[in-house]
């Protein structure tokens, strides 16, 4: 392994924000990432752990060191009748690993499609889209503490999993590197539709029946018309989480405004789309300088190009400040902030 110093990291956060890393380096395997985390050396320097860089907005330049996850290989471990677990290395795209599922009829990931990043980040965020999310296939993770190099199994209990949250984005943030993570997948999927306009979209094929390679393509279909490309415009997905408000509030809510809709959760709160609030405050396609939120899905903030992370920032707790003096409602930010 090479460790780069004073590394451009531009290349690896989705926003194409300018920043450099003092060291960098890139681990390939669990030996090598246990050897960095053990080198003495480096023992004073603060770490970091990238995946994909899809879900970060770097403010300022990182004196630290940044290790850049590429653990690869996605294996089938174990099986029977009905389910397949699969293990997969933290640097594995997360849409490749969809798509490894997919083509083998494995369900119970395939709404989660397009979204970006790596498998290793994926429980952190514990991420979710169209009435799925990871930790209702997620059986275990595993990794090093960052400290002292100390091995750890993460159990699905063990992780504290809630609405794009766990316990690496709480009490371990920072503190645990992910190498491998388990799934548990069905070989009788089920299709779940019933979120947004995926049926609609199901419905525009002509099939009476689907497989889980038609939902997937679908939902692959709604997130290209509605969401910008990273790749040509800098951007992390969602900004802001979506809502979730006492039945109060949000009775209170819908009196002033009784078109807004709610999902009703199992914790007895409603969810509210955070896009809604940020498009009737007036801000969908709103623009300052070099940023601005994007026209065709409000919640995801934009580099129109050469906008620095403090900018970006700015700009979103702007948007945060605006819904808050409109609905009464605090924005809490999904992207994690370095």
């Amino acid at each position: 392994m090479e460790i780069a110093r004073n590394f451009s990291l531009k290349r690896f956060n989705t926003f194409g924000i300018e920043a450099s890393a003092k060291a960098f380096v890139n681990v390939a395997s669990e030996d090598e990432m246990f050897e960095i985390l053990s080198a003495k050396e480096l023992r004073s320097q603060q770490i970091f752990i990238l995946g994909g860089g899809s879900n970060i907005l770097f403010t300022k330049d990182y004196n630290g060191l940044v290790i850049k996850n590429s653990i690869p290989g996605i294996e089938i471990i174990e099986q029977d009748e009905k389910t397949v677990t699969i293990e997969s290395g933290a640097g594995v795209i997360w849409n490749d690993l969809v798509n490894y599922c997919i083509e083998r009829n494995l369900g119970g990931i395939e709404n989660l499609t397009l979204i970006p990043g790596t498998a290793g980040a994926a429980p952190i965020q514990n991420i979710g889209a169209y009435g799925e999310e990871l930790s209702e296939t997620f059986l275990s993770l595993r990794g090093f503490y960052i400290e002292n190099a100390i091995p750890a199994i993460f159990y699905k209990n063990d992780c504290n999993f809630g609405y794009r949250d766990s316990i690496f984005k709480n009490e371990l943030k920072n503190k645990f590197a992910i190498t491998k993570i388990r799934l548990l997948l069905r070989k009788d999927p089920e299709i779940k539709s019933g979120y947004g306009n995926v049926k609609e979209e199901l419905e525009k094929t002509g099939k009476k029946k689907f497989t889980i390679k038609d939902s997937g393509e679908a939902i692959a279909r709604i997130r290209r018309e509605k969401l910008p490309d990273p790749a040509v415009t800098g951007n992390a997905g969602s900004f802001f989480k979506n809502p979730e408000l006492r039945q109060v509030e949000f009775n209170h809510l819908r009196r002033t405004y009784p078109e807004i809709k709610g999902y009703h959760l199992e914790n007895g709160k409603v969810k509210i789309s955070a896009a809604w609030l940020i498009d009737k405050a007036g801000l969908k396609g709103a623009r300052k300088g070099n940023t601005g939120t994007h026209p065709g899905q409000p919640l995801v903030i934009v580099n129109h190009g050469g906008a620095a992370g403090e900018e970006i920032l700015h700009f979103a707790k702007e948007v945060k400040r605006t819904i808050y003096e409109k609905f009464e409602i605090v924005l809490e930010e999904e992207v994690n902030i370095v």
